[in-house]
């Protein structure tokens, strides 16, 4: 403990908010809201119609592992808003991004296994997908902050690799190793040949064949 027991103005803030920005490799689950439109492909119960017709999937992600694991944030993913198309477009754009993050594709991957990975035949494919968040702030109905995922991270990151492969979470800047700038330092040794070479052979020597000057018994590589 620091500062004077009774003094609190050092004491540490009980802010809940993870960092904004900070990536996190989350599982995501859907909290049914049981209103289905199958003209729309929304079936199995995992929409939810707000009062004022807004339809969207009430996705709560909790981070795997990490500095914040266990951790829960609760997010809307939009499908549909009276007011116009970009509520929509946001959601769909986000459901893309997971599914890039979650199978490991490329944003500008259009082969034919990657146009495939990217379609589902319902909402329930999502529930318990997990891939890597970027952590971003809102505000609840009482006007404080709040995390929400509004973006997921894909393989063209330079950290998705690590955090997919062992989890955890780390912020935006000052995350891992800073990259390597300049030429590589040329720091390694040639590993030396793998076998020794073969031993030669004494020759008889005769005045009339003396042997060359300078000559070791070796192959030359080898002096």
């Amino acid at each position: 403990m620091t500062g004077l027991w009774n003094d609190f103005n050092s004491a540490q803030s009980s802010s809940n908010v993870i960092p904004k920005g900070t990536l996190a490799k989350v599982r995501l689950t859907i909290r049914p809201g049981g209103f289905d439109d199958p003209s729309q492909g929304w079936t199995g119960g995992y929409a939810k119609r707000g009062a004022t017709g807004a339809v969207y999937l009430d996705a709560e992600y909790t981070v795997v592992e990490g500095l914040y694991a266990k951790r829960k944030i609760w997010s809307l993913i939009g499908l549909y808003s009276p007011k116009g198309p970009d509520w929509g477009n946001a959601g769909r754009g986000l459901i893309k991004g997971i599914l890039n993050s979650a199978h490991g594709l490329d944003d500008k991957d259009n082969s034919a296994q990657a146009q495939a990975k990217r379609r589902i035949s319902g909402f329930a494919e999502l529930d318990g997908i997990e891939f890597i968040a970027r952590m971003d702030i809102g505000s609840d109905t009482n006007g404080e902050d709040k995390n929400e995922v509004r973006s997921a991270v894909t393989p063209s990151h330079r950290d998705y690799a690590q955090l997919m492969g062992r989890g955890g979470a780390a912020p935006m800047q000052g995350y891992g190793q800073p990259p390597v700038t300049g030429a590589p330092q040329q720091g390694y040794a040639v590993p030396a040949p793998a076998y020794a070479a073969p031993a030669q052979q004494p020759q008889p020597q005769t005045p009339q064949a003396p042997a060359a000057p300078g000559f070791s018994g070796r192959p030359s590589w080898a002096e």
